[in-house]
């Protein structure tokens, strides 16, 4: 019992000195704003969505959310010792991109709604190369349907300039933008859903986030919002 609560609080300190290194560190770097947090849920149990651009969006969400939030990250980042020390001090777990989704993080993430806590995700599954909204994996639609739990749809613009490294960010400080929607619910299904169905389901999410996205930044779904 000693030794979870030195972990724990070993664990807590590590978080906060993350997020102030991020709050700080995107300060100096960037210009950014935020939109929509009166949309953010104060508790309770809650998907976050948002579309990626940069591995410095889930330190961008994190302070702009107003709330205590776990990430679901791809297992490739994992594999440094170092960033999976830094990914669970934070609070992320792995996910095996591909197909439906694997066991394991699909229990992960029960777990975290089950504890009323909020989980973030990434439905596209990696960081757009582009910046323009790729074909999400059917996991978020998945997770939502199981939990029957409210999605928030959260867009990000900027943060792919931030590959252009942090000398160029300083002198330029780039416009960041976190603009967050208002919370749904998947429509109600009956019985056990295909795929291609899940599929679908996952589209209808990613549309609510493209929906807050200016039109450059659409991609896949760029009839959404018009």
């Amino acid at each position: 019992m000693e030794l979870q609560f030195h972990q724990k609080r070993h664990q807590r300190i590590g978080r906060w000195l993350i997020l102030l290194l991020s709050r700080i560190l995107l300060f100096l770097l960037t210009r950014r704003r935020v939109k929509g947090k009166e949309n953010v849920p104060e508790q309770g149990r809650l998907l976050i969505v948002a579309n990626h651009l940069s591995l410095a969006d889930q330190y961008l969400l994190a302070i702009s959310l107003n709330r205590k939030v776990i990430f679901m990250a791809k297992e490739e980042i994992f594999r440094s010792r170092v960033i999976r020390y830094l990914a669970h001090t934070f609070g992320a777990f792995p996910v095996r991109r591909g197909g439906i989704m694997d066991r394991k993080a699909l229990q992960q993430a029960n777990q975290v709604l089950d504890s009323g806590q909020a989980l973030v995700m990434f439905p596209e599954g990696t960081r757009s190369k582009n910046a323009q909204l790729q074909p999400a994996f059917p996991g978020s639609a998945l997770i939502a349907l199981h939990n029957r739990i409210p999605i928030l749809p959260v867009s990000i613009t900027g943060t792919e300039k931030v590959k252009k490294g942090p000398f160029w960010m300083l002198l330029h400080r780039p416009r960041v933008m976190v603009n967050i929607g208002c919370p749904f619910h998947l429509p109600p299904v009956n019985g056990k859903l295909t795929k291609a169905e899940l599929v679908e389901l996952a589209n209808y999410i990613m549309e609510h986030i493209a929906e807050l996205l200016p039109p450059e930044y659409r991609g896949h779904y760029a009839r959404c919002g018009d």
